[in-house]
């Protein structure tokens, strides 16, 4: 995983995937979002929106998965996936079963990256 942005109450990794796929975390160690202050709150919402709307607008996926789950992180964040119905697992989720092998053709990730990064 590698570190793309980071302010004072969140940071966005790259989960390394054959789909774009990445993960908002608190700074702070806060186990449920219900325990964040409404700053971070917002500040999450702020740049899953961001991320979103660029993954749309970039890769035309058929669908975005937004997911927070931190059965073993038990630590605040959200992954948000870019996801085809050519990928490895859809329609699973990502650590579900895989139905195929993939064959994708997407966009350059980098690229996708420094769009990003600007939008930040």
């Amino acid at each position: 995983m590698s570190l793309i942005y980071k302010n004072e109450l969140i940071k966005i990794e790259i989960e390394s995937s054959e789909i774009p796929w990445l993960k908002i975390f608190t700074n702070e160690s806060i186990k449920e979002f219900s325990q964040c202050d409404d700053k971070t709150k917002l500040e999450i919402w702020k740049y899953l929106d961001i991320i979103e709307k660029e993954m749309l607008n970039y890769f035309k996926p058929d669908k975005i998965n937004i997911a927070s789950f931190g059965n073993y992180v038990p630590h605040v964040h959200f992954h948000v996936m870019a996801r085809f119905k050519e990928d490895s697992f859809f329609p699973e989720p990502m650590w579900g079963k895989k139905q195929r092998e993939a064959n994708l053709n997407l966009a350059s990730f980098e690229e996708f990256y420094e769009i990003l990064k600007k939008k930040f």
